[in-house]
């Protein structure tokens, strides 16, 4: 019998790839792409999407080349994203109107400070469970259309077409401008600041408010699609007709790839930021700690699953910081090896707020600072304290994510990029008091979106299935002394006070 693959797509911030998952749930082929950082200002983080779109069909190919993959081999496609990065293109000829906004991208604090003026910060957060923030989609289309020509007078023409890095990726693969599909799915949806968790549709209120006209909306449908939300192209880069029926933003899609599938379970993953989502079923839980209430995933016509979420800006996009910008080391990996040089940090602590603070704080006032600084501090006491920032953040969600939710999180189901580097995941485990548990797959985002893809066509019968495919590379244990932690937090607590009212208009 023909072996049988579902192919994912994983377009993240700092690079795109492709991931063949067998029925185990095993990444049996892969191939991978960075695309470039652009930073027009201080603050202001762009994409370039056609590179973007160029690199996605360059790892599809070389992953099927390097697979020898026969038509027929695939199933099913999935989709999985950096989520929030906010675009507008052409619908007639596929040319984006402006670079791709980033997710990290501030510049849209005056619109976010104006529309809080009536209502504060949580303004809309009834309706869309989030606050007010430079972070989401909403406020950057606002930006587009009050600020770039092309975009409005496209608007004006009812030819623009609004999407996040999954709509641009499926409506490209679907078509393009010969009949692309133009869609979102639910969890990517839910973090555009425009639609209502309950209805799952868009909000008209909101719309006006921001004056973002429906017509340049995707539609939204659920993350895995019994009815595909289209079908690749022959002359595209799988060279044969394929369901997509596969969608999640990349954090829900991790969520789904760690299966996490019960009210309570938690997962936390490691890339260029970190989040941290929990599972609160059907069930809207309404933050009252600095978190997101978002959707976690919806199968087909099943109810919709939904989450908190701790969102962190900066974590190994640090180590990028580092690598680039000053030069400590040549290969983000080789952090560890510094870090490993001190036995700790030497009193000094390093808070990332290049973006402002995400959560549970929503500064975007707030911006980086090295305190505790001594001449005794060298390069390889700044590596670790870049290292245990990420432990240190997660902290602080975690805490706010137990507070919210009511339940004490028993164990962290981990994965992403820096769950290799052992130093890290071992101070996490410390600073958590909680078993740290590294599964065997780590590459969980294109995992969840494999697994929404399958469950479509039937690859997979059900969840059931998906969680025999779970299982534990390793467990991290707590081993350091009460006292100690105390005192390392505390620390990291005053820390965050002196990045805080350092933007000034």
């Amino acid at each position: 019998m023909l072996q049988q693959y579902i192919a994912a797509i994983d377009q993240g911030t700092t690079g795109s790839r492709c991931i063949l998952f067998d029925h185990g749930g095993h990444p049996v082929i892969w191939a991978y792409a960075e695309h470039k950082q652009l930073y027009p200002q201080p603050g202001w983080v762009e994409h370039d999407p056609q590179e973007i779109w160029e690199t996605t069909q360059k790892v599809v190919r070389q992953a099927l080349t390097q697979g020898n993959i026969s038509s027929g081999a695939i199933a099913a496609v999935g989709v999985t994203n950096q989520r929030e990065t906010t675009m507008v293109w052409d619908r007639h000829t596929g040319e984006p109107l402006h670079n791709a906004i980033v997710w990290q991208d501030t510049r849209t604090k005056q619109i976010c400070d104006q529309l809080s003026r009536e209502g504060g910060q949580d303004r809309f957060r009834a309706q869309v469970g989030l606050p007010l923030a430079t972070y989401f989609a909403g406020p950057k289309v606002k930006w587009l259309l009050e600020n770039v020509p092309a975009v409005r007078e496209a608007t004006t023409r009812g030819d623009a077409l609004f999407g996040t890095m999954d709509s641009w990726i499926i409506w490209q693969l679907t078509g393009g401008p010969q009949g692309g599909a133009h869609i979102i799915d639910v969890t990517n949806a839910s973090r555009t600041m425009l639609m209502d968790l309950q209805t799952l549709s868009w909000d008209a209120d909101i719309l006006e408010i921001m004056g973002i006209p429906r017509s340049m909306l995707p539609e939204i449908r659920p993350s895995s699609a019994a009815r595909p939300y289209g079908f690749t192209r022959k002359d595209g880069p799988f060279g044969e007709v394929l369901p997509v029926t596969g969608d999640l933003g990349d954090q829900q899609a991790a969520l789904v790839g760690q299966t996490c599938f019960s009210p309570g379970e938690a997962k936390n993953t490691y890339g260029t930021g970190c989040f941290m989502l929990l599972n609160t079923g059907p069930e809207i839980v309404a933050s009252e700690n600095g978190l997101l209430t978002t959707l976690g995933y919806q199968f087909g016509n099943a109810p919709p699953v939904y989450a908190l979420e701790g969102s962190i800006a900066i974590t190994g996009a640090l180590v990028q910081w580092l690598r680039d910008n000053l030069g400590f080391f040549e290969r983000a990996p080789q952090i560890e090896e510094l870090a490993r040089k001190v036995a700790d940090a030497g009193g000094m602590y390093f808070v990332p707020a290049f973006s402002g603070l995400f959560a549970p704080y929503w500064r975007s006032d707030a911006r980086g600072v090295l305190v505790g600084l001594t001449r005794y501090i060298n390069k390889q006491h700044i590596c670790r304290a870049a290292l245990v920032s990420t432990a240190y953040q997660t902290r602080d969600v975690l805490e706010a994510m137990e507070r919210d939710s009511g339940v004490a999180l028993q164990a962290l189901k981990v994965d992403g990029g820096m769950v290799a580097n052992e130093l890290l995941m071992q101070f996490q485990a410390d600073i958590l008091d909680v078993p740290v548990i590294r599964p065997t797959v780590t590459e969980t985002t294109a995992l969840g979106a494999a697994y929404a893809a399958g469950l479509a066509v039937g690859f997979w019968d059900n969840v059931a299935a998906l969680r025999q495919n779970w299982n534990i590379d390793h467990t991290f244990k707590p081993q350091m002394q009460a006292e100690k932690r105390k005192r390392l937090y505390a620390g990291w607590q005053k820390a965050i006070t002196r990045t805080l009212d350092w933007v000034v208009e």
